[in-house]
């Protein structure tokens, strides 16, 4: 019966060496995630810079297998290139080797102050951030303990005749055991709670050395499993299988070397705990600097294994709204802001031939464009369903106004989906069907305002993926603009129609008119929410216009 009390102590410690770790990862996520998807969308172009940030942020997460997924949906989504991101993983692997290094000294005397402390800013503090400071502290302090509690309940069994045959069985068969705990860090995801727990049985004298780095290099293979079976398409499995690719090199490499590896470690640390945690650490430090020259090669050959899929028939159906990322807020916004860069992929392509169709009649492209408004409309209420979906995690600050201005993105799309395909082509199916022909003038005038539309767009993606407050100002101001155009263009129509110099047309010209500007308001309003939170939206100029443009969407 002991034996059994025993095995269920050691279950319970192990569910909270992982407990703690989730609290860590979760902590750093809800508390800086936002930042941390910028640092990874605008500072990643270089090796170096990729590396340090993959050890930094392994480190502060607490799981190389956090980062991997983090990576992988940003890799994905095209906000981080494969290169890089390879380069992310190579340092979140060094990463992990810190975090073990750290713990596997006697430190658990700070747990209890740890938990102490991230309790009390967790609970006093009204700042969503510190509060999840405090959670981090929290997990730290379980992580400790559990590690403690580990180590004293394994020391009085370690004798014990049943462990001693199945870790014997896995000592004469270092691939059974690198299986074994390729297996259990899967089903963990954390590779830093399985090289722990490791750790704990070489301290307690259940396995031996040569065993030990088997077991390690498991747990190094393991750690690339999880990102790689829950990524759902080619592209998303290809920074995983890189990753895995590495690892698997590096474990081909050292697991018939077990018993040498042991001699070469020794002058480091002649124990078989020491000689797990440094030989942690020299794997992934050597596998860094064999792959960090070559990713971009690594890089092609993985475009090849997994080549971009074909686009699915039905240009409606999202591509991106990964359900597993629902976990992670910072990533699921990345997922759900790729998504809405394809609904103003459509609008442009809807947009961009505008002119044409009314200057020469052409119905078959103007159903075309029409038929362009119902997958919009769809890809609309994905977006903002997975938003929805969202709302349920712990989001920051920072995460929810990303979540509004995706919600305003979108919806602002929409409507200028629905303006084009509803309106103007039904204005251009009018107008081909009367026989009524613009002037030159007209279409010149028309031109021009599909000009500075285009260029609004351009702008208002500009605002939306990077919060450029410049170019928000510039999209608000440009609508003084378009009224100047659409009122000079009206004006002029309507005196050549009194001078019937004009062969017809002149309502249909002036809803046409009307239309482009209110889709001009739609893309201006993109810039309202940055400026506001600036706190630059205080001209009355710049109020009244989207007052109007409220106006018009519910007329």
């Amino acid at each position: 019966m002991k034996g059994t009390f025993a095995l269920f102590d050691i279950a319970g410690y192990v569910a909270l060496l992982l407990w703690g770790t989730h609290m860590v990862t979760s902590g750093v996520l809800r508390g800086y995630g936002s930042a941390l998807r910028r640092w990874l969308g605008r500072y990643l172009g270089r090796r170096p810079a990729a590396f340090a940030f993959g050890v930094c942020l392994t480190a502060l997460l607490q799981s190389s297998t956090a980062t991997g997924m983090m990576a992988t949906s940003f890799a994905a989504s095209g906000f981080l290139g494969l290169a890089p991101g390879l380069a992310v993983m190579l340092g979140a692997n060094v990463g992990t080797t810190l975090i073990v290094q750290v713990m596997s000294f006697d430190i658990a005397v700070i747990a209890p102050i740890m938990i102490l402390l991230g309790t009390a800013l967790h609970r006093r503090s009204d700042d969503v951030r510190y509060q999840n400071l405090g959670r981090v502290g929290i997990g730290l302090g379980l992580m400790l303990l559990a590690l403690h509690l580990l180590v004293l309940t394994m020391a009085p069994i370690q004798n014990a005749q049943a462990l001693r045959a199945v870790m014997q069985s896995l000592s004469d068969e270092p691939m059974l055991a690198l299986l074994a705990a390729a297996i259990l860090t899967w089903l963990c995801h954390s590779s830093v709670a399985v090289v722990l727990l490791i750790v704990s049985f070489a301290t307690a004298g259940v396995i031996d050395a040569p065993e030990a780095l088997a077991l390690v290099l498991g747990a190094n293979l393991g750690s690339t499993l999880p990102a790689l079976l829950e990524a759902n398409t080619p592209v998303a499995r290809r920074l995983p299988l890189g990753n895995l690719l590495v690892r698997a090199f590096g474990c081909l490499v050292c697991l018939p070397l077990l018993h040498p590896l042991t001699h070469w470690l020794a002058p480091l640390g002649a124990s078989p705990a020491r000689m797990a945690v440094n030989f942690h650490t020299a794997f992934n430090l050597g596998l860094a600097l064999i792959f960090i020259l070559p990713v971009e090669r690594l890089a092609q050959i993985l475009v090849r294994l997994q080549p971009e899929p074909p686009r699915p028939a039905d240009p409606g159906l999202p591509l991106y709204l990964d359900e597993a990322a629902l976990d992670s807020a910072n990533v699921a916004l990345v997922n759900a802001t790729r998504e809405a860069m394809r609904m103003a992929d459509t609008v442009e392509s809807m947009l961009t031939n505008l002119v044409e169709v009314f200057g020469t009649d052409d119905a078959a492209r103007a159903s075309a464009i029409s038929r362009m408004d119902p997958s919009l409309d769809r890809l609309g209420i994905a977006i903002r369903q997975y938003l929805a979906d969202l709302v349920g995690e712990a989001l920051n600050e920072e995460d929810g106004e990303r979540s509004q201005e995706i919600h305003a993105f979108v919806i602002n799309i929409e409507h200028i989906g629905d303006i084009t395909a509803n309106n103007l082509m039904e204005f251009a199916a009018k107008k081909a069907q009367s026989g009524q022909d613009f002037s030159a003038d007209d279409i010149q005038d028309l031109a021009v305002m599909h000009t500075q539309i285009m260029e609004s767009l351009r702008l208002g993606i500009t605002v939306f993926m990077r919060g450029d407050l410049r170019a928000a100002q510039q999209l608000v101001e440009r609508k003084e603009l378009l009224w100047r155009l659409e009122n000079e263009a009206s004006d002029r129509h309507i005196r050549a129609l009194r001078e019937q110099r004009d062969g017809g047309g002149g309502d249909v010209y002036l809803r046409i008119l009307r239309d482009l500007k209110r889709i001009h308001s739609h893309l201006a309003a993109l810039a309202y929410l940055p400026l506001e939170r600036a706190g630059l939206l205080q001209n009355r100029l710049v109020r009244e216009p989207n007052s109007n443009h409220v106006a018009e969407g519910k007329a």
